[in-house]
C-alpha cells in the first residue's frame, strides 16, 4: 500500500472512530528538544540508570539524584509542547471518547491542553513522600534544603516510577481497559519494548481495534498493527487530525 492510502487509511479511522485511545512514549517530545532514554545518543548511554533512577540509588545519594532531577526538571519545565502535543489535544475535543495514555514524565501533553491523560510513569512536575506516600502538585523552590523534606520530615521524591518499582495500579489497570474498550488505538513515538507498556497496543488489537502506529522508524509492533505511518508525530498528526475533521 502506497504511503498517501495509508494516510487516507489513517485519517478515515480517526474520522469514523467512536472511541480513541492514545499510546504515546519519549518521541513524542523529542521534537520538544528533550532527549529520549534508550535511543542511540539517550540519557541512559551518558548516565547510570541503576544510580539516577532506582530507590536504591537515590538512598546512597539522595542529594547528588534530586540535583539531576532538578536538572531534568528544569529542562522540562522550559520546554514547550510541539504540534504533536497540540494535535492530541484537539483530537480530545473532536473525538466522541478518548483517552491518553503516556509513558512520559514530562507533562507536555497537559501543557497542551489534553485533560484525560493517563501517566503509566508518573510526572516529573510532582514530588512524594518517600515515607508517606503523600503526593504534591508542585517542585520546592531552588536554594531549599536538597532533598527538600516533607511536612512530616520525610525525604521527597520524584513522583516517577523508577527501575524495580511498579507502575501505578490503578493507572495499568484504567490502561488496559481503555484498551479493551476502543474501537482505535494510536500509538505515537515509542519503540514498545518497555512492559508492560508495550503490551496495551497489542491488548486493544486483541479486543477487535483498529490500531494505528505513528513513529520514525518501524518498532516492536510494526508488523502486529494494522496501519504504520513511519513520520515524526510533530507533522504526520496535524496532518491527520486535519484530514480526518475536514
Amino acid at each position: 500500500m502506497k504511503d498517501q492510502e495509508l494516510f487516507d487509511k489513517a485519517a478515515a479511522a480517526i474520522a469514523g472512530a467512536k472511541d480513541i485511545a492514545v499510546m504515546t512514549g519519549a518521541g513524542v517530545s523529542r521534537e520538544s528538544g528533550i532527549h529520549t532514554f534508550r535511543e542511540k545518543g539517550g540519557v541512559w548511554e551518558t548516565v547510570d540508570a541503576e544510580k539516577m533512577a532506582s530507590l536504591p540509588g537515590f538512598l546512597s545519594d539522595p542529594a547528588k539524584v534530586w540535583a539531576w532531577y532538578a536538572d531534568r526538571h528544569e529542562s522540562v519545565t522550559e520546554a514547550k509542547p510541539n504540534p504533536g502535543h497540540f494535535a492530541l489535544a484537539t483530537l480530545e475535543v473532536r473525538a466522541p471518547s478518548f483517552t491518553l495514555i503516556t509513558q512520559n514524565i514530562d507533562g507536555l501533553h497537559q501543557a497542551a491542553g489534553s485533560v484525560n491523560v493517563l501517566e503509566l510513569h508518573g510526572s516529573i512536575r510532582r514530588t512524594r513522600c518517600l515515607e508517606e506516600g503523600t503526593v504534591f502538585n508542585s517542585w520546592p523552590e531552588p536554594g531549599v534544603e536538597l532533598p527538600p523534606r516533607c511536612e512530616c520530615g520525610a525525604l521527597l521524591r520524584p513522583d516517577v516510577v523508577w527501575f524495580g518499582e511498579a507502575l501505578p495500579q490503578d493507572v495499568l489497570r484504567d490502561s488496559f481497559v481503555k484498551a479493551r474498550e476502543c474501537d482505535l488505538m494510536i500509538v505515537v513515538g515509542t519503540s514498545a519494548v518497555v512492559q508492560p507498556a508495550g503490551l496495551i497496543p497489542l491488548e486493544a488489537r486483541q479486543s477487535g481495534a483498529l490500531v494505528l502506529e505513528i513513529n520514525p522508524e518501524s518498532t516492536a509492533i510494526s508488523n502486529f498493527v494494522d496501519v504504520s505511518i513511519f513520520e515524526q508525530s510533530g507533522s504526520a498528526l496535524p496532518r491527520l487530525i486535519e484530514a480526518a475533521f475536514e
